[in-house]
């Protein structure tokens, strides 16, 4: 029997089969062998012990399409990232920073701006502008007011997708809108996994519709993805990748070298002031981060 793993807590495996329901697994020491450790998204075939009480173990787990370091899961299709555009103020750094983990992962990410009714037009302007020129999607919604969420649903159709954010910018709302028409399943996985009301803290997925499925992760840390050098941070800013070739020295780090194209196209405008001076004070962490080790 086959389905995915929506949660793992204490060597305990919670997968969720299609039109069967969840079972709850240990997985075979087999993987332990391996040095295989199951993760939340991993697709697996099972053998039920017990229908009844619906337990099983988990007997292989299929080949991942990719697998991320942070937050631990695998095969997913691309990002949500969910900021308020008031209350809390977005902090741009936490969401650059988020974005090159991301970016460095290969993971495609939606940015979704919440609590439009407390923004002005302008400050919602400004937030489109900057992302929109780095070249992300830009998503702007009020759960209070059921505005954008339909437009949120159509981008996760038929694709498995991570959601984070950090806490008061109306995740857990924007979830529940999603999930209102699958109170069945989400119920269900909700009931069995004891899912906190109002904090995650383990990744855990909801089936949302056909072959759809959001992955809700605990509220990410402003770490970098281990072993990221400042050499491969440039390439997490998708903005820049157009003018660094244009650059005076071939390895321009694009901090104080004279005829920096980069800098340039920054002070021009075509780089969002904010997105610059985050790039700056993440290659300085770096730059400290390898000069420590």
């Amino acid at each position: 029997m086959q389905g995915k793993i929506v949660k793992g807590i204490a060597g305990f495996y919670y997968v969720f089969v299609e039109k069967s329901g969840l079972y709850e697994c240990k997985a075979k020491g087999v993987f332990r062998n391996k040095k295989i450790k199951p993760l939340v998204g991993d697709n697996v075939n099972i053998e039920v012990i017990d229908e009844e009480e619906k337990k099983g173990n988990i007997v292989e787990i299929l080949p991942r399409t990719n697998e991320l370091i942070r937050p631990a899961v695998a095969n997913v299709d691309q990002a949500m990232i969910v900021f308020a555009v008031k209350q809390p103020n977005p902090n741009l750094n936490l969401l650059d920073r988020f974005l090159v983990m991301m970016e460095y992962q290969n993971i495609e990410t939606i940015i979704c701006f919440n609590k439009t009714d407390l923004g002005t037009d302008e400050e919602m302007e400004e937030l489109k502008q900057i992302y929109e020129m780095a070249g992300y999607q830009v998503l702007l919604t009020s759960t209070m007011e059921e505005q954008g969420v339909e437009e949120v649903e159509k981008m996760l159709q038929g694709k498995s997708t991570v959601f984070a954010g950090p806490s008061g910018v109306g995740k857990s709302s924007m979830l529940n809108a999603l999930t209102k028409d699958y109170t069945m399943e989400t119920g269900q996985v909700s009931e069995k996994i004891g899912r906190g009301k109002h904090t995650t803290r383990h990744s855990e997925i909801f089936p949302i519709g056909d072959a759809t499925y959001v992955f809700d992760t605990p509220g990410f840390s402003s770490l970098f993805v281990p072993g990221m050098t400042k050499e491969e941070l440039e390439r997490c800013f998708p903005e820049m990748m157009k003018f660094t070739n244009q650059c005076r020295f071939v390895g321009c780090a694009h901090i104080n070298e004279p005829d920096c194209c980069v800098k340039e196209a920054a002070a021009n405008g075509e780089i969002a002031e904010s997105r610059m001076q985050n790039y700056t004070l993440m290659y300085e962490e770096l730059k400290e981060q390898e000069n420590r080790y």
